[in-house]
């Protein structure tokens, strides 16, 4: 089993009700994507917003990223700055219709 490094800490982490309900129809664990995100793996996001992640880890800021479920379902998890010292607040799951 290999162990990666994250990337930046996640802070508190939340997820809202619905994200739960839909990630359980579609069979998917929360920790898989926080996995996917915290590791660097925004492989479903454009290349620009990809190199603002980039960015973001390095500066202390927001990190973003979206993963698809199915071709029409889609869910974000974000992780919030304090400030530029790369300290975070927290992490959310969400429904893009939540933000």
């Amino acid at each position: 089993m290999k162990f990666i490094q994250p990337l930046f800490n996640l802070g508190q982490l939340v997820i809202t009700p619905s994200a739960i309900t839909v990630l359980a129809e579609q069979g998917v664990a929360p920790s898989d994507l926080l996995d996917r995100h915290v590791d660097g793996d925004w492989s479903e996001m454009a290349p620009e917003d990809r190199e603002a992640n980039r960015q973001a880890v390095q500066n202390g800021g927001r990190v973003f990223s979206r993963y698809c479920l199915t071709s029409t379902l889609r869910v974000w998890v974000i992780t919030e700055a304090k400030g530029d010292d790369g300290e975070r607040t927290s992490t959310c799951i969400l429904l893009p219709s939540e933000y």
